[in-house]
């Protein structure tokens, strides 16, 4: 005996059911349901081979109808697409979502479980109920097994007698993974000269140096997975790029003499020359490219950058063709950024610690040079209130100001007889006989920043002092008026008590000459008060981007200490 034909019957005057249907009852099975949105989640659990549909569902019906007769439409797009019940029910799906799982049925299921219930990772962390209740679509993203990201958006499909929801689903995996290597590459590049001043003591130049190439390495292998690399430093006044790393590099290449110009120095010197990336797709069609790895059929070289200019390049190699994409040159511009950002601060924290005599000076100048300040700080607070009143308080104060002076100054004159060398492989700084002798005031929040300013200038001669906040520079600026003033203050533009700008307004009713000896120090962030701006419109275009280089902040002490002066004139 044959199996009974299915019917399905979606509301309509019972009579007439009875009269088309009546006859067929030993050869049909009639399922009467009267919600159409009932009906579609019959349609998706179980098998019918008819419908019949009343007239006064036509509305609705039409829409299911549009669904279904799109189906092939739906099973072609690239994401999922899943109808839901309010139990979390799949009732339908496009096909995509088992695919993505491996599952042979999906309909009948929960959702989550499909999906092995996945974490969320938000931003709604209950899309499914959010829809419900606010009635409006929402988005989530969800990682499941095997590290698999899906974005999914949920919007509320109400009817009459129920209600559902179409939740579409679209993979996300190699987006979030990009993101995640990207953060991974950020923080990476912070960690490569991640040390403390007590580490930095304890470890001689060349100690502190392995210790950058062996996080470079390790950074580059594990994070990266490449097995070749080769850095170089460019030496500014030959122009010769000097070798600083190079794994997996035959030897002939590694010690190949090369400077930084577009031709006859292979892909390395172009790089070099140009501040532009290269990607040799394959190393016997390029006519830049020099042999390098042994086997090596492919490379990719960025340049070292630091505040857009060169000093170095970055290489990696790989034994295959076309192995490196323009994500991965994304990915090595980032991590290069680290690398020179690493560069610059190991010389910068090291310039006074490079010999075991200067270290010894430093650490004397590093104990003595901010408790001196802060005698400076508060001898000039309290002189200033005793002007005009205590003549004898006042001298006692000015003597105690010289002698503190004359203590740092006699450090100074100690650590002058003793030549310390640079913590990287590049020749001595030249004299600066401009700085020799230079009054400076460091206005800073970070101790860390006005002791590395002591040991940085006071090397070429600067006579630096420093202060804390801005009402504290502005009293020492007060009292240095009478031996002259300072040849030139830093500040940076985001003081404890006051914007830079605002500080540089009241040093003008202080210092009476023209232009305003004024440097001003920022990092790449935010400048809610526009400080640069204000200043630059005020005639205060001395600027310095942190971190900065050593001879950047030198060139710049130099240029202000050097400038000829003039006494402003009162306005009429």
């Amino acid at each position: 005996m044959s199996e009974k034909q299915r019917i399905l019957v979606v509301g309509g005057n019972p009579e007439v059911v009875q009269r088309l249907f009546g006859s067929f009852e030993d050869s049909c099975e009639v399922i009467r349901e009267p919600d159409p949105a009932a009906a579609l989640e019959l349609l998706g659990k179980e098998r019918f081979d008819g419908v019949y549909l009343g007239s006064e569902h036509l509305t609705e019906a039409l829409e299911i109808g549009r669904v279904l007769r799109n189906e092939q439409i739906l099973q072609g797009l690239p994401s999922g697409v899943v109808l839901l019940d309010q139990e979390g029910v799949i009732l339908w799906s496009n096909g995509r979502l088992e695919q993505w799982t491996g599952q042979d049925k999906t309909v009948g299921r929960k959702f989550y479980a499909v999906l092995g219930n996945p974490e969320i990772l938000g931003p709604d962390f209950c899309p499914f109920h959010t829809a419900w209740a606010t009635g409006a679509a929402t988005c989530t993203t969800l990682r499941v097994l095997e590290n698999r990201y899906f974005q999914i958006h949920v919007a509320p499909v109400e009817r009459q007698a129920s209600a559902h929801q179409i939740v579409t689903l679209r993979d996300v995996t190699v987006e979030v993974q990009q993101q995640q290597k990207l953060a991974a590459i950020h923080q990476a590049g912070r960690q490569l000269a991640d040390l403390t001043a007590e580490e930095l003591l304890e470890m001689s130049v060349d100690e502190r140096i392995e210790l950058l190439k062996s996080n470079i390495l390790h950074f580059t292998k594990d994070l990266l997975k490449y097995e070749v690399v080769e850095i170089r430093l460019l030496d500014p006044k030959t122009g010769r790029l000097e070798p600083l790393l190079a794994e997996g590099m035959e030897p002939d290449a590694a010690e190949r003499v090369l400077y930084a110009k577009p031709q006859d120095n292979g892909v390395t010197g172009f790089v070099a020359a140009t501040g532009k990336s290269y990607l040799c797709e394959d190393t016997s069609e390029d006519p830049l490219y020099l042999p390098g790895a042994k086997g090596a059929k492919s490379s990719l070289t960025v340049p070292l950058l630091l505040h857009d200019e060169v000093i170095g390049t970055f290489n990696v190699e790989s034994d295959k063709p076309r192995a490196f994409n323009e994500n991965d040159l994304q990915f090595l511009e980032i991590f290069a950024r680290g690398v020179a950002a690493a560069l610059n601060t190991l010389e910068l924290l090291v310039a006074e610690k490079a010999s075991t005599a200067a270290a010894s000076v430093e650490a004397i100048h590093s104990a003595v040079a901010l408790p001196v300040d802060e005698i400076l700080n508060d001898a000039v607070n309290v002189m200033e209130r005793y002007i005009g009143h205590e003549p004898e308080v006042v001298e006692r104060l000015q003597r105690i100001l010289r002698n503190a002076r004359d203590i740092k100054q006699t450090i100074q004159k100690v650590g002058q007889t003793m030549a310390p060398a640079t913590a990287l492989p590049s020749p001595p700084q030249p004299e600066r006989e401009a700085l020799l002798g230079a009054q400076i005031l460091l206005v800073d929040e970070d101790a860390a920043v006005r002791s590395a300013a002591h040991a940085l200038l006071e090397r070429y001669g600067c006579i630096v002092e420093a202060a804390p906040n801005g009402a504290q520079a502005l009293s020492m600026v007060r009292a240095m008026r009478e031996q002259g003033g300072y040849s030139a203050i830093i500040t940076d533009i985001r003081l404890p008590d006051m914007s830079g700008y605002e500080f540089l307004l009241r040093l003008q009713d202080v210092v009476d000459v023209e232009p305003l000896p004024l440097i001003l120090m920022t990092g790449f962030g935010y400048d809610p008060s526009h400080t640069i701006v204000k200043a630059r419109q005020a005639g205060v275009t001395n600027v310095l981007y942190k971190p900065f280089r050593l001879d950047q902040l030198l060139s710049t002490v130099e240029k202000v200490v050097a400038a000829p002066r003039a006494v402003a004139q009162p306005s009429a």
